[in-house]
């Protein structure tokens, strides 16, 4: 389903705001019908947000489990002869949802919207109860997949994360809540579903813009058109196409095009009608549109034809008080920081980001790797469960974020075996990751695929699947500490290891180094501003000079929570920034190492 706009067809509502809100650590719940609406609470919890951050001092700062919102929304009486529909835009892991006390369904894609159509349990013009139930546990057969309370006596290399709390498999905090707005929207009886938007460069500079557009409702069977106008670099194109079994394709040829890029991050306007057997018009749709192309050739990764380096970060939307909430004002700082730093792109680390991350990321010109929330698969006990659901949580990816020219790959995992599970780079593990990569390739052909690796376990299985090679190294911090010749060493004879059994692009997509800020010494020790920073100017000259080496990121771009264990205080303390957004030593060296490079020059 497409984004909800408000426009002359279509009305969309933003339900942020204070909901009604209660823990419900024994599951009773459901039973007890609070999907009625009927839980007491004296408490409220802001969303889009997270209960362990706004409801700590109510001794939930570490609560895992399930969580019901409640509030009343008005559907408005335009809404009438309307279909009408609620988007839920990221509830964390599971969300299911009631309106007036019917069950509208639930979803287990963590970190993407979830529709749900109520037209049949509303009333326009009056008021309705929107209960959610949110849980943010996790298991073997879920993505994330999380990790189970008798874990904690298993041995670490069955239940790495049992030493955390709350328990994860991942170094980030499990918030829960939901931490995007969610949206009452009406749509027209015939509506435009879907649209997908791919470009493709040919012979003597020209494009071809292919535009599939997926019709719903009674104009899907129906003598409807669909109208598709591209705007911009002085031209105004136009096509007209019959809907047929509820599609409609469309392609335009331009010549000269202006393409996107980090240099010129142009975006064409592409607007759709939907027209029915008597011209007139039932519903319209605008997107932007980045003309751009980007395919791996040999050990090259290339935008547009032209080589290209990514310089930046793996990130996280983590911030105090906000959790994991999107937040516009931070969002255009984290961008402003970005271009401060002379960094060209980003990874989702390790999950999607909120849509606005997106639309500033195509706007700017800036680089996105995006990532499935598989991160840290324990192969010893995944299941078919876990891996439909892992082919769901690309399904659900792609499918939201198909058309952002600034997503230029997908990452559709990280880390896995991450304790060193023997099944990692086992015939086991090929035949779970190998349908996967087909997956996302049939569902988009149009963007290379990949997987960052910590280890050879996973990589003898990956680095054959992958288009180009993404390394997570930490070499000098968790092991040969503090001594930087020597992880220098380890790490390029690696590279030249990988580089001479695969002919593809590699990338270090994390490195890096806790770093306390303001502590400082005279020679190079862990946890100082000095040792960070060359850790970091190091790294990314190896990369850069090696004949393979296609993109460098910095793990992290800020700090950010994690569970409670013993590598960490309070917060993984491997950004360049502080958690509230201040420099460290390592964010001006690389802005040093980068600032004067252009958009797609490697260091």
């Amino acid at each position: 389903m497409l984004r909800p706009v408000t426009g002359p067809h279509r009305l969309a509502l933003d339900q942020s705001g204070l909901w009604a809100f209660r823990a419900d650590p024994d599951d009773v719940g459901e039973a007890d019908e609070w999907w009625m609406g009927l839980f007491e609470t004296d408490l409220v919890l802001a969303i889009p947000g997270t209960w362990n951050e706004q409801l700590s001092e109510q001794g939930l700062a570490d609560y895992v489990g399930a969580g019901w919102l409640c509030r009343t929304v008005f559907v408005p009486a335009s809404m009438e002869d309307q279909r009408i529909f609620l988007r839920v835009g990221s509830a964390d892991y599971r969300v299911q949802v009631w309106v007036n006390g019917n069950d509208g369904g639930a979803s287990t894609a963590a970190f993407l919207p979830f529709d749900v159509e109520i037209t049949d349990c509303v009333t326009p013009g009056r008021e309705a109860m929107v209960v959610l139930r949110v849980d943010n546990r996790a298991d073997a057969h879920t993505i994330p997949q999380g990790i189970a309370a008798h874990e904690y006596d298993e041995p670490k290399e069955r239940g790495v994360g049992a030493e955390h709390f709350p328990p994860a498999r991942y170094d980030f905090f499990p918030y829960g809540g939901v931490h995007r707005p969610v949206i009452l929207y009406s749509l027209a009886p015939s509506f435009i579903e879907d649209v997908t938007v791919t470009t493709s460069l040919g012979d003597a500079g020209a494009a071809t813009v292919s535009v599939e557009v997926q019709v719903a409702g009674p104009a899907a069977s129906a003598a409807a058109f669909v109208e598709a106008t591209l705007v911009g670099d002085r031209r105004r194109l136009i096509e007209e196409v019959m809907v047929e079994e509820g599609r409609a394709r469309v392609h335009f040829e331009l010549e000269a095009p202006r393409l996107w890029s980090p240099a010129d991050p142009y975006l064409y306007s592409l607007s759709l009608s939907l027209i029915d057997a008597t011209r007139a018009e039932r519903d319209g749709y605008t997107l932007p549109v980045g003309v751009r192309e980007v395919r791996v050739a040999g050990t090259k990764l290339l935008l547009n034809g032209e080589p290209v380096f990514l310089r930046g970060f793996g990130k996280h939307e983590d911030f105090a008080v906000l959790g994991k909430a999107r937040s516009l004002p931070l969002i255009v700082k984290d961008f402003e920081l970005l271009a401060w730093t002379g960094a060209n792109s980003f990874r989702t680390s390790h999950y999607p980001y909120a849509e606005d991350w997106l639309d500033e990321a195509d706007r700017r010109g800036v680089l996105v790797i995006e990532e499935v929330p598989a991160v840290s698969l324990n192969h010893s006990k995944t299941t078919d469960a876990t891996q439909a659901a892992h082919a769901e949580a690309i399904r659900a990816l792609i499918a939201r974020d198909k058309n952002h020219p600034s997503v230029i790959a997908w990452a559709i995992g990280n880390e896995p075996g991450l304790s060193g599970e023997p099944e990692s780079g086992e015939p086991t593990a090929h035949a779970y990751w190998a349908p996967l990569f087909d997956t996302t390739r049939r569902l988009d052909p149009t963007r290379p695929v990949t997987v960052p690796t910590h280890g050879p376990h996973p990589g003898r299985v990956l680095y054959p699947l992958c288009d180009f090679v993404s390394l997570n190294r930490y070499y000098g911090w968790y092991t040969e500490p503090g001594q930087l010749d020597r992880a220098l060493d380890r790490l390029t004879a690696e590279l030249d290891e990988i580089a001479a059994a695969h002919a593809k692009p590699i990338m270090l997509t994390e490195f890096g180094a806790d770093t306390l800020a303001g502590l400082h010494a005279t020679t190079l020790v862990q946890f100082t501003e000095e040792f960070q920073a060359e850790l970091i100017r190091r790294y990314v000259r190896a990369i850069a000079d090696h004949p393979h080496g296609c993109g460098a990121h910095v793990w992290n771009f800020a700090d950010f929570r994690t569970p409670q264990n013993f590598r960490r205080v309070v917060l993984n303390l491997k950004g360049v920034f502080t958690r509230d957004r201040q420099p460290k030593r390592a964010a001006f060296a690389l802005r040093e190492q980068w600032g004067d490079l252009g958009p797609l020059d490697r260091p």
